[in-house]
């Protein structure tokens, strides 16, 4: 019997239908939107799939393509494959079984998946991860998020506290900026540059041209003393999280409670209504190790752990979804 799935490369006039789909998704952020994934297009080997059944997309995997290897997507935080919210566990199961049996007639013998993280899905979407321990894929890195549920009573520990008090008293003032400018330049890449010899994954150029993109997804915070920039954040919100991107702050931090000021105002007013807060991962060294200083911090607000898990699949092993359905 001919499989009613058909699978198509990504191409630029299919940009509009890509996008659409990406809006209905249970799954998907506003960082698989083509606007997004395509502002670093000059680093990486674009190979996104659409995935058809009787001509109507049902999902997709953003993805780049290396040599015998396809990621989803090494220019993403997360890549995953973005379903439909009607899309059923069976009809999930011969999708992905269509995806490895495709990619492995096109001699592309892995897959790397960085799942999303649930918190971002706006239904239970844990479906694929259910297949992954079918075709036997294996776990190959996890990443620890601090991140805050609304749905439980906020308690931030008064250590944080002090820090607010210490900005009230130096009359400390948070504006949301639409020029991300003056937190680049002034703080973040400085700070980098000094602490860890590093730049922002995004230059100043980038960002900028992400916000004017995304101006209600990509939001800019910064603290001010005596109408000087201090400190700041950038969220990257979707419907159910505001995920920290970037987070630094100059030297008279801890003299200025800049950092706690700053975060208690966004859990407790900016974002009180979402679902969820992530602070972002504290990992260092692909994930096997923990800045455990910067964890307690974000666990002082509130936080706990949640994981950015990957996967690393044997396409060939598509034979074991052939009889999983009874």
């Amino acid at each position: 019997m001919k499989s009613p799935y058909t699978i198509h490369k990504f191409q630029q006039k299919d940009t509009v239908q890509w996008n659409d789909f990406v809006a209905l998704s249970c799954n998907a952020t506003f960082l698989h939107n083509r606007a997004f994934m395509e502002y670093h297009s000059d680093r990486f080997i674009d190979n996104s799939l659409m995935i058809f059944k009787d001509k109507k997309v049902v999902a997709l995997l953003p993805a780049n393509i290396e040599g015998e290897a396809i990621y989803s997507h090494q220019g993403l935080t997360y890549g995953g494959l973005l379903i439909l919210p009607s899309l059923k566990i069976a009809d999930l199961t011969e999708l992905f079984k269509e995806l490895l049996s495709y990619l492995k007639s096109l001699d592309i013998q892995t897959l790397y998946l960085k799942q999303i993280p649930n918190f971002y899905n706006r239904l239970p979407s844990e479906g694929l991860d259910y297949l992954l321990q079918l075709v036997q894929g294996a776990c190959y890195r996890v990443d620890s998020a601090s991140v805050i549920d609304y749905r439980n009573d906020i308690q931030i520990q008064s250590n944080r506290l002090e820090g607010v008090k210490k900005a009230q008293k130096h009359n400390l003032v948070i504006k949301e900026e639409d020029n991300l400018g003056d937190f680049w330049n002034i703080i973040l890449t400085p700070n980098l540059q000094e602490q860890h010899n590093a730049e922002p994954t995004h230059t100043a150029e980038e960002i900028t041209l992400l916000k004017k993109s995304f101006p209600n997804n990509i939001r800019q915070f910064n603290v001010y003393h005596d109408g000087r920039i201090v400190g700041g954040a950038t969220i990257f919100e979707t419907s159910t999280t505001a995920h920290v991107q970037y987070i630094s702050a100059n030297s008279e931090k801890q003299t200025l409670g800049t950092l706690d000021f700053l975060f208690n105002h966004l859990i407790k007013v900016t974002f009180k209504n979402k679902r969820f807060f992530d602070f972002g991962t504290s990992n260092e060294n692909a994930g096997k190790q923990l800045n455990k200083g910067l964890a307690y911090w974000k666990e002082c607000f509130g936080a706990r752990t949640s994981v950015h898990r990957s996967f690393k699949i044997d396409t060939a092993n598509h034979i074991y979804l052939n009889n999983v359905l009874v």
